[in-house]
């Protein structure tokens, strides 16, 4: 079994802060009490649920998380049945929760633990985070949750809470910042009842010490705060700096013909990667006509696309090469995966 790593920590605690074990012993009390039980990832509460649930929530709100994870259970019930699915059915599920390399991480990590550990789970940190697609936080999540063990975790919830409780400044996602924020989880992580520990901590982020309006007065770390004692909660984490996100163009094709439309699988790599949709050309062909418009915002860029149906111009000619092009009735359409812009426009144009 991991053993707690020893820290220097102390040194960042403010003198009048609470102890490890007290720290501790307040968030054991208070997720007893007010936290969340009920949460179908925890009943059961194995490895592979935690590692579905985990990886879902990345970036995604627990309301959204749940119904997908329940239709998921029911398809992949275990890692081998996912290291066996079809791509296709994969992205059908994960369909609108965007992000989609992480339903190919999670497939990745399926058939890595069947190959490599005959499908369970290891349960050292280090062996933990081997797996495709588990980082730190999700390695300690595992542990945490699923073998009720030392673990220590860093998530938003919990750098939001740590960020206010010690008042540490700079990037909330760069390097020194980071570099804390896990010190003082390794250091405030007990050795025993870490499940109900780690979901207390995530639980106070996400219900008490939110992003806006926090309830500060039913905290149970109110009165060793930083944040509140100097009037300063509002400005922790510091807050990122806004950047103008640049407007890129993007044309795709409208190819229809007898109740069927024309799709293309996207490359392995860029953006909405394997997943079926319009297909894409660099500029908007000549004699085409506009079928409509979309926009979408990426992390780095928003789109601006535009639908071209061709008039005098075969499919293949306007593509320019070789590409993964079928046409896909309205039942194919449904099971497989899409980017969830591509869907929309698509269903608005055939209720026309």
């Amino acid at each position: 079994m991991s053993s707690p790593k020893k820290s220097n920590e102390k040194s960042h605690l403010p003198a009048h802060s609470l102890t490890a074990e007290a720290f501790a012993q307040r968030v054991l009390a208070w997720h007893q009490q007010h936290g969340r039980h009920d949460l179908p990832w925890q009943q059961p509460a194995t490895p592979y649920r935690v590692l579905v649930s985990e990886v879902m929530l990345q970036q995604t709100q627990v309301s959204t998380v749940v119904p997908y994870f329940q239709r998921w259970m029911e398809t992949f019930p275990d890692l081998a049945t996912l290291a066996v699915a079809e791509d296709d059915q994969v992205m059908a599920l994960w369909q609108g929760l965007g992000y989609y390399s992480r339903a190919r991480n999670l497939q990745k990590a399926a058939r890595y633990l069947v190959t490599e550990y005959d499908g369970q789970f290891p349960q050292e940190l280090a062996e933990l985070e081997r797996i495709p697609g588990v980082g730190r936080y999700t390695a300690g999540a595992i542990r945490s949750f699923a073998f009720d063990a030392y673990g220590p975790i860093v998530d938003g919830n919990v750098r939001r809470l740590f960020c206010r409780l010690f008042t540490i400044s700079g990037p909330p996602l760069g390097s020194a910042v980071n570099k804390k924020l896990w010190q003082l989880a390794e250091h405030l992580t007990p050795k025993q009842n870490n499940r109900s520990f780690a979901q207390g901590l995530l639980d106070l982020g996400a219900t008490i010490c939110k992003p806006k309006n926090p309830d500060c007065e039913n905290c149970p770390l109110l009165q060793h705060c930083q944040a509140k004692l100097q009037n300063r909660v509002a400005e922790f984490p510091n807050p990122k700096a806004k950047k103008v996100l640049p407007i890129r163009q993007g044309h795709f094709l409208w190819q229809s013909e007898r109740d069927s439309l024309w799709l293309e699988r996207r490359p392995e790599q860029g953006i909405w990667a394997t997943l079926w949709a319009l297909p894409e050309v660099n500029n908007a062909p000549e004699n085409a006509s506009l079928v409509g418009e979309f926009q979408h915002t990426f992390s780095h860029y928003k789109l601006h696309a535009q639908v071209w149906q061709l008039t005098n111009l075969e499919l293949n000619e306007a593509v320019g090469q070789p590409r993964d092009i079928k046409p896909m009735d309205a039942e194919q359409l449904e099971q497989v995966g899409m980017p969830t812009p591509i869907r929309k426009f698509i269903q608005q144009q055939l209720k026309r």
